[in-house]
């Protein structure tokens, strides 16, 4: 059960990756042509919110697997340890924290110009997060 949440938390993150992407990337057109915020713009963000939040889900359920009988003074000493129980966990909810920050300004603002800039802001900031933690050694 655990390889197949590993396997499915590895592969979510690359999908999560591509959809962020395109969210700050509209959110950087539309900022910048003043492009009408529509209903693409706003099921972009909602997907890139859904995949952020099931990808953070999947890691606290692996990272409460993984860690029973952990030793934290153990982990906080071995770099590779602590990157992953620690730092890696960490920055997936701060990503996690700022695509909802993003997704909830883009539905306050009135205006087309900051719900784009918000978007593109957080969801950025959120791309950023995510993509500073991907093994990019094990791609595949």
């Amino acid at each position: 059960m655990y390889e197949i949440l590993k396997n499915i938390h590895h592969y979510l993150a690359f999908i999560t990756l591509a959809l962020l992407a395109w969210a700050f990337i509209g959110g950087l057109i539309g900022t910048f042509t003043e492009k009408a915020w529509d209903d693409s713009n706003r099921k972009t963000n909602l997907f890139a919110l859904i995949a952020t939040h099931t990808m953070l889900l999947l890691g606290l359920v692996l990272l409460g697997m993984s860690m029973s009988g952990a030793d934290m003074g153990e982990i906080m000493k071995n770099a590779v340890a602590r990157k992953t129980y620690v730092e890696h966990p960490t920055v997936g909810i701060l990503a996690a924290v700022l695509v909802t920050i993003g997704n909830a300004k883009s539905k306050g603002n009135l205006m087309n110009g900051k719900k784009f800039k918000s978007t593109a802001i957080f969801y950025g900031l959120g791309l950023l997060l995510v993509a500073s933690r991907l093994p990019w050694d094990k791609l595949f």
